[in-house]
């Protein structure tokens, strides 16, 4: 059998079995946060992030909201929404070397803590790049942990 590595867009689009809310055990609800676990879809992900306006910022733990929401549920995937938005990310980046203009800004989606995620294409210096040309500013906080000062004062 040969394996076909998907492209980030497809990735994107995959529905799979999604979206879904799942019920976790008892003893794990203090750590998902909640009894139902929303899975979006990646689309969905990509659209929140989307819709972050120059100067905002949105976390990951805001996206999760934004899934239980939509899906009924008491909070989103942390692992599913972090995944989607690393997809989300590869695919504007893929964009922006194609030369597209306007591309879901993922630059301004950060972790729950306002770090920069080194996971997204270009690692935190593209990030700390993106946000500082749009006037925020980015403190160092560990050895290769960067975080947006402030970022509790931009979130939408």
């Amino acid at each position: 059998m040969v394996y076909i590595k998907k492209t980030w867009r497809e990735k994107l689009n995959d529905v799979k079995d999604l979206p879904k809310v799942v019920e976790v055990p008892d003893d794990a609800i203090s750590r998902w946060g909640g009894k139902r676990i929303a899975i979006p879809l990646p689309k969905d992900v990509d659209n929140w992030m989307r819709k972050v306006p120059k100067g905002k910022l949105q976390t990951i733990n805001q996206i999760r909201e934004n899934a239980a929401k939509k899906y009924n549920a008491d909070n989103g995937c942390p692992i599913c929404c972090g995944i989607f938005s690393v997809i989300a990310a590869h695919v504007a980046s893929e964009e922006i070397i194609d030369g597209k203009k306007i591309v879901t800004p993922f630059w301004r989606t950060i972790k729950s803590d306002g770090s920069l995620n080194p996971k997204y294409p270009g690692g935190v210096k593209f990030q700390s790049d993106q946000l500082e040309s749009e006037g925020f500013k980015i403190k160092q906080t560990g050895k290769e942990k960067f975080r947006v000062k402030n970022f509790e004062d931009f979130l939408i």
